[in-house]
């Protein structure tokens, strides 16, 4: 028998990887935009074309994602993930062996489909298997393992870019794309076999009637291996009284997910994940090279990749705090700096910029001999970056995975999580050609997106820090407008206490469950 691993911070960060499939393929371009041996190979492609290359990904991804919910409800989560590793490893053979254009965007789209699996997949087997106490830190995780991945895959590439004569050599040879994109399978491969060490989900676990694992797991990762610890007895206890009602309400499938109580939580789910897209995040991760070609960077290879630095780093404090801080503000106060800076970075480019000449060129817009304005160009992608990581990064992930119940969350954050590679895939397709005919206006465009993003957040995101997935209803049913406070104090610490006091005995065991309350003992009065 495979001995499991049941750190759950052990737990939650190794599937994370999965996440770092994403940040892979975010960066798989980045770096090869600007190499000979890129354009010369597929004949420079621009516009339209690269744009289609491009969203090859995310259209793979929004199919995968759209088939993650019923993968997940039947394998289990950690199953799925496992099946998304094999599906990239596919995906990279085939986009590192590419012969032409239609060889790279098949491969692209089949990676995809692991990206969309995963990014939908991991969230839930975070929340489901993390206390609700560290459940954003944990969640958040995803979002600092695609920061991981975008980062060393783009370090991949920039080192890769100097094989053959560097970048700018007119014959460099092909291994200088080849060689980061066959690299790609190697985290694949080490989630896949990892993951065998690691429980399943105790929340799908105990749907399936697998009672006795779901505790057992509960007990390893919640209470140091004590079946009977009093925190691990009451969240088993909300669990089956969660599963109990929502068998008897006959909650099951797709028709849950259209009920006026359910639908609104999907569409703040949808909401979130589309505004994560339409922040701008995309232009700066995808096209940054073009984005410091415009400013009239000498080196854009390089100093793109200092964000990349700032992506990492700044992601840290949403995973240390988020869990104190809470999930609403961080949204509100994100929406808020990246409108400021994007807003910025395009005055300036609009104000000091002058039309590139050159038709081989992707950009038609650029800042010729304004060191000092380019600067500020640079800063202000720095900082959106920056605001990005801390802010959306981090919570675009946690709040789709934990507000829907249980029976219906992999098939609802499925949907959202589609909702963003809906959206990724559109934009991915249509900056390059935004690039080349708006130019510095693109940025006003997607400020104003921040702007809506800002309000439409205020009026229909509620906080859910501090609150087990069982209390979400609580949170969403009570009729209290989302700027409203959310009461402190949980239903399960209420449980906990009463376990610990005697007031609440919790019988366990296969189907002869049963809640028992024992009244307390009273005690004598003196004399």
């Amino acid at each position: 028998m495979v001995r499991k691993i049941n750190n759950v911070y052990a737990i939650c960060a190794f599937a994370a990887i999965g996440g770092g499939l994403f940040g892979f393929d975010i960066s798989s371009m980045s770096g090869v935009l600007g190499t000979n041996a890129y354009k010369n190979y597929f004949h420079n492609p621009q516009d339209t074309r690269q744009g289609g290359i491009t969203c090859a990904m995310p259209a793979g991804s929004l199919v995968g994602a759209l088939a993650s919910g019923f993968l997940g409800d039947k394998v289990g989560r950690k199953y799925a993930i496992q099946i998304g590793g094999v599906i990239w490893i596919i995906g990279a053979i085939i986009q590192a062996a590419s012969q032409n254009v239609g060889m790279l965007v098949a491969g692209r789209v089949i990676a995809g489909l692991c990206v969309g699996i995963t990014s939908s997949i991991v969230p839930v087997y975070q929340s489901e298997i993390a206390p609700k106490e560290i459940r954003g830190r944990m969640v958040s995780l995803q979002q600092w393992a695609i920061t991981w991945g975008i980062l060393i895959q783009y370090f991949i590439q920039y080192g890769a870019s100097f094989y053959g004569g560097g970048p700018n050599d007119p014959n460099q040879p092909s291994a200088a794309f080849r060689i980061p994109w066959g690299i790609q399978a190697v985290p694949a491969a080490l989630l896949i076999a990892g993951l065998f060490f690691f429980p399943e989900s105790p929340r799908w676990l105990a749907d399936q009637d697998r009672w006795d694992e779901a505790l057992r797991v509960l007990a390893d990762v919640h209470g140091g291996g004590d079946l009977n610890h009093p925190k691990v007895l009451a969240e088993y206890q909300e669990i089956e009284e969660v599963i109990r009602f929502e068998r008897e309400e006959a909650i099951s499938s797709y028709a849950e997910l259209t009920k006026p109580r359910i639908l609104k939580r999907v569409v703040l789910g949808m909401s979130i994940q589309m505004w994560s897209q339409l922040c701008g995040m995309n232009i700066m991760m995808y096209y940054i090279v073009y984005v410091m070609e415009g400013a009239g960077i000498h080196d854009p290879l390089l100093t793109s990749s200092i964000q990349y630095i700032i992506n990492v780093v700044m992601t840290i404090p949403a995973i240390i705090w988020m869990d104190r801080w809470g999930r609403r503000p961080t949204l509100l106060l994100g929406s808020f700096g990246m409108m400021t800076w994007l807003f910025i970075s395009g005055a300036i480019q609009g104000a000091f910029g002058e039309p590139e000449l050159d038709p081989t060129k992707a950009i038609t817009w650029v800042m010729v001999d304004k060191p000092t304005q380019a600067r500020a160009v640079v800063a202000c992608s720095y900082l959106f970056v920056a605001t990005f990581a801390i802010s959306w990064g981090p919570v675009s992930w946690t709040m789709p995975a934990e507000v829907f119940p249980n029976k219906v969350r992999a098939k609802a954050v499925s949907i959202s999580t589609a909702s963003n590679w809906a959206w990724n895939c559109g934009l991915a397709f249509a900056v390059p050609p935004l690039l080349r005919s708006i130019n510095w206006k693109m940025y006003m465009i997607f400020a104003a997106f921040n702007g809506a993003a800002l309000i439409h957040m205020f009026l229909t995101a509620p906080e859910t820090k501090g609150k087990t997935l069982e209390e979400m209803d609580d949170v969403f049913d009570s009729g209290r407008p989302v700027w409203k406070s959310v009461p402190t104090g949980s239903r399960l610490d209420t449980l906990q206490k009463d376990i610990e006091e005697g007031n609440l005995k919790v019988n366990v065991g296969g189907a002869a469950r049963q809640v028992e309350t024992v009244p307390a003992v009273a005690p004598e009065k003196e004399g």
